[in-house]
């Protein structure tokens, strides 16, 4: 198999993962700390969106 095709396939598999984890989190958490969350979420893609235009 080819090392960039098993490196691609190992990084799909963690992201499926890592979004099953954080959908489960959502899921069990209680209804006010999902608001908060989420809310904080937008928060924090805007500051990533700020500092990456930032970059020369």
């Amino acid at each position: 198999m080819n090392p960039m095709t098993l490196a691609l396939l190992v990084l799909l598999v963690g992201f499926l993962c890592a979004t099953v984890v954080c959908i489960v989190a959502l899921c069990r958490a209680h209804r006010t700390d999902t608001v908060a969350l989420v809310g904080e979420l937008a928060d924090l893609v805007s500051v990533f969106t700020r500092y990456r235009r930032k970059k020369p």
